[in-house]
């Protein structure tokens, strides 16, 4: 029986590149996406495309239901579904707020507790899909780079405490990536910043931001995709995948004095004094 492979968020770059990749060496790779005009992309891959709200237990329940009685077992998780939700802190409501943390952190966890007994029937393997923006928070992105941050110490933790019971559990840490990150960003915040929003003068700065992905000099998906097969290979997997430009360099600010990188983030994203 091939090895079977569960993939949240594959409608587009890193989550359709990693199927693409894990068809190409065999295994068969249950590909989720929320809508189903993206059910033709997956399975012309090759691999089983099921519709997926990660944030909808009772569908998470019916599709680990599905998975159990087919497959006996789940060799593979990957939790990629993800966005990013840009705009002042204090511009969210507790509606948009509590989702970005739905998304992000409460899914992934969702989904490796319901697959567990899954993956360690077979001595699986999870991995959980990061970002470099949880190693440091920046200005208009602080309520995205806290759920990546949450999602990453989770991720540490999950590690220590699935060992003992056969799972492995890697954090994959993204830099810019191609894909449509900046272009649902940038969708997100449109309905968010309002007209009376303090920051909206500051708006060319917040759509820099929204976008700064894909200010840098993107790597392809299929990059990642690469390392994370490399990693599924290896006798010893790494605790962290790092891959994308500005995977390495960003995380440094986090190193300089509090003062002097507020400062650097302020005058990069035109975060000056109302006043000025």
């Amino acid at each position: 029986m091939s090895q079977v492979a569960l993939i949240t968020g594959c409608s587009s770059g890193i989550g359709l590149a990693l199927v693409q990749q894990l068809v190409t060496l065999n295994y068969h790779v249950i590909a989720t996406v929320r809508r189903e005009a993206d059910l033709a992309r997956i399975t012309a891959l090759g691999a089983e495309g099921r519709l997926l709200d990660v944030t909808d237990a009772q569908g998470v329940d019916a599709l680990v239901t599905d998975v159990e009685q087919r497959y006996q077992g789940l060799d593979v998780l990957i939790n990629n579904a993800g966005f990013g939700a840009m705009g002042p802190v204090l511009d969210f409501d507790d509606k948009a707020l509590t989702h970005q943390f739905e998304v992000n952190v409460m899914a992934p966890v969702r989904l490796a507790r319901a697959t567990l007994l899954l993956l360690k029937a077979r001595g699986g393997v999870v991995f959980n899909i990061g970002s470099v923006a949880g190693e440091v928070s920046s200005p208009y992105a602080g309520v995205y780079c806290a759920s990546k941050a949450a999602l990453h110490r989770l991720n540490d933790a999950m590690r220590m405490e699935l060992a003992p019971l056969g799972v492995d559990v890697v954090l994959v840490r993204p830099g810019a990536i191609e894909s449509r990150f900046g272009q649902r960003a940038r969708h997100e915040l449109s309905g968010r910043l309002k007209e009376d929003s303090p920051w909206r003068p500051f708006r060319a700065g917040i759509d820099k931001r929204a976008g700064s992905s894909e200010l840098l000099s993107s790597t392809p998906a299929s990059r990642l995709a690469e390392k994370v097969a490399s990693a599924l290979a290896a006798s010893r997997r790494p605790a962290i995948i790092r891959v994308g430009n500005g995977g390495l360099a960003l995380p440094l600010l986090a190193l300089l004095p509090h003062r002097m990188r507020d400062y650097w983030l302020k005058r990069y994203f035109g975060l000056n004094d109302a006043s000025s």
